[in-house]
Parts: C-alpha cells; structure tokens; sequence
C-alpha cells in the first residue's frame, strides 16, 4: 500500500490546479479508476464520481477535494510543484491519494460489502465551493447515499492520530467589510468634522464587546484583520474601511451576529450623524457531524480521538451534510505546518491511515 499511496501523493502534487479547472488532475485520476471495477462519471466537469455496485440497498460515499492553492512552493523536493505559483498546500493531494488506494483496496472486495460504495473526486473546494454544485445534480439520490465520510490532513494533531466529534466541527464563514462615511476637517477644527476613523475604532470595539458577551458554550467569531481611514496627520478622515470575518455554527447565532452589528452601526450613525453600510459575503455553511454516526465509527475504532472544541475554519464538507448524515474527519501530519503555507508537508506513510479508517466504517457500520 505505501508505496502505491506515495506514487499517487507525489504524481498529484506535480500537477496542482485552482478551482473548477482541473484538467490535469482529472485525467490522472481517470487513468488510475478506469481499470478498476466501478462506474466513472463527472457530475460536474472535472469531478469524478467512482461507484462500486456491490448490488445493496444503501451506498456509502466518501469524499476527496481535489484542488490546489495559488501559493509559491517554497519545499526543495523532487516531486514540488511544476505549475509555478500554484502548489498543493492544504493537502488535498493526500485526501485524493486515500481516495485512490481505497479504490484498490475496494476492487478486491467490493462484491462482498454490505453496502455499495460511492468515491467522489471534487473540485473547487477552496472557492467557489464544488460540494455545492454535485450536490445540486442529485448524484446522492440517485446513488441512494445513506452516509457520507470525509479526511482532511491536520497539522496540529499527532501524526496519524485520527479525531473527530459530535455535531459542530467547522463554522460556517462570512466576510464582512463595514464602510464608515463621516466629513473632513482640518484636525484644529475637529469639531466641524465628522471623524470616521474614531468611528470605526468605536464600532469595532462595540463589535467585540458584543460577540464576547455570548456564552463560551456557543460557538462563534467576530474579529476584523485590516481597518484603513485618514489619508494625512493634521486632517479629519472623512472615509474608514474595515474587513474582518464573522463564523459561527448555528444559523440563528449567526443571523443574531449581523443584527447586532447592524444595531451598532445604527446607533452609531444616529449618534455622529455618518453613513455606515455593512456588506456581508455568503460563505460555506457549517459542518456539523452526525452524533449517532460519530457516536458508531468510535465503537468501530476507539482509538479515534473526541476533540474538545470545533475549529473557526471552514469547509464545503458542509453542503453534503445538508443532504446526508455525514462526519469529517481530521488526520494529523504531526509537522505543526500551517495549512495554506509554502512549506506545508507530510509523511506520505499516514495516507494509510486514512484508507484503514475507511474499511474499517465500510466493513463493520450499521446504517
């Protein structure tokens, strides 16, 4: 198995692309499934969607992203990227090498399964979210989806340390960009003026003294990484920027967030006589892990670990979860490099982790 998983690893990782456009790794895919014993469709173009029937009721997916990231490889290996500026930095490479082995490994034994099994290879799951649009052509359905499974490799936990946990896991994400209008003025008459920026300092601190005053048990986030207002020392700014992120993991704490933060804005437009607008993005909704599914991939292997707390990450995971019972998984790299980094690595030998925790739910779960 290592040797094959590390073929698969490192072929993938030469040939990194971004979003929906995946030429390069569809074929590659195509040419190690095709010999195998399963049905090959794209639901979307350049997804691939393997299924063994082994003639059962009920099928169980499991799902690999398949893109890469915009990011200079900064590692001195062999096989680094060879599409420069474009690297597989967040490990898909490795999720889509599981997803082949496992493929082998199900060529052999798939007639004897209790259950059918559907491998999906999708892309765009760092934008614009691929689960999305398989989701929408109903191949769940179709393929008569009882439970859907996914891997993402983890840099915090220990290497080949499996983890998981009930219900929250990843938040669903939002940006947020707040545009604060006030008046300029020479600094001496600061009183004529209108000054955005001291606006904006209030609103942000009233944004947080607002998302702190939540329950730690209810898990959130409301935090602004760029603030930009003035243009010189001795003159009022008539214009502030903010852009920040705003996570949270049930709908209504987040739709209770932005209503807050209108509030805010509200009271302060009343109050300084400016123009704020808010501007909120769309983005994945939160992955929530099925409790009584967790609850039976533990039995069937103790050694997977509960994590305490969700992470403010997201992931398009999250869509298939809205069609099907389904949990993600976290495997540990064990390197403590980041994901999204120039230096992001691993040992190809904990691939086989992924692809044992797979047979083993495929075997032994009771759906």
């Amino acid at each position: 198995m290592y040797e094959r998983i590390t073929k698969y690893r490192r072929d993938l990782h030469k040939i990194p692309e971004l979003e929906l456009e995946l030429p390069l790794t569809y074929q590659y895919l195509l040419k190690q499934l095709k010999p195998l014993s399963c049905s090959i469709s794209s639901p979307i173009p350049y997804s691939v969607a393997a299924y063994f029937d082994a003639g059962k009721e009920k099928t169980i997916a499991f799902r690999s992203d398949m893109d890469g990231l915009p990011v200079k490889e900064a590692t001195d290996h062999d096989f680094k990227s060879r599409r420069e500026g474009c690297m597989h930095a967040c490990g898909h490479d490795g999720h889509m090498s599981i997803l082949l082995e496992f493929a082998q490994q199900l060529n052999e034994i798939y007639t004897s399964l209790p259950y059918n099994v559907l491998l999906i290879f999708q892309p765009g799951e760092e934008s614009p979210g691929g689960a999305r649009l398989i989701c929408e052509t109903k191949i769940l359905e179709e393929k008569k989806v009882a439970a859907i499974f996914g891997t993402h490799l983890w840099p915090m936990l220990p290497k080949g340390e499996v983890a998981t946990r009930k219900n929250e896991m990843m938040a669903r994400s939002s940006e947020v960009n707040v545009d604060i209008e006030g008046k300029s003025s020479h600094i001496a008459k600061y009183k004529e003026g209108i000054d955005a920026m001291e606006i904006s300092a209030r609103y942000l601190l009233k944004c947080y003294e607002m998302e702190k005053s939540y329950h730690p048990d209810i898990y959130r986030l409301l935090r602004f990484g760029k603030l930009e207002s003035g243009t010189v020392r001795n003159v009022v700014a008539s214009k502030a920027r903010m852009e920040g992120t705003l996570r949270a993991f049930q709908d209504e704490i987040y739709w209770e967030l932005r209503k807050n933060m209108h509030r805010i804005a509200e009271y302060l437009e009343r109050k300084y006589q400016a123009k704020i607008d808010l501007e909120f993005s769309l983005g994945y909704p939160a992955v929530i892990n099925d409790g009584t599914l967790v609850e039976k991939v533990c039995a069937i292997d103790p050694q997977i670990k509960l994590l305490k707390e969700p992470e403010m990450i997201s992931e398009d995971f999250a869509y298939y979860q809205q069609e099907v019972p389904g949990v993600f998984f976290f495997l540990g790299t064990g390197t403590g490099i980041p994901l999204h980094n120039a230096h992001f690595d691993f040992e190809e030998s904990i691939l086989e982790e992924g692809v044992k925790l797979y047979l083993k739910i495929l075997k032994s779960i009771k759906l």
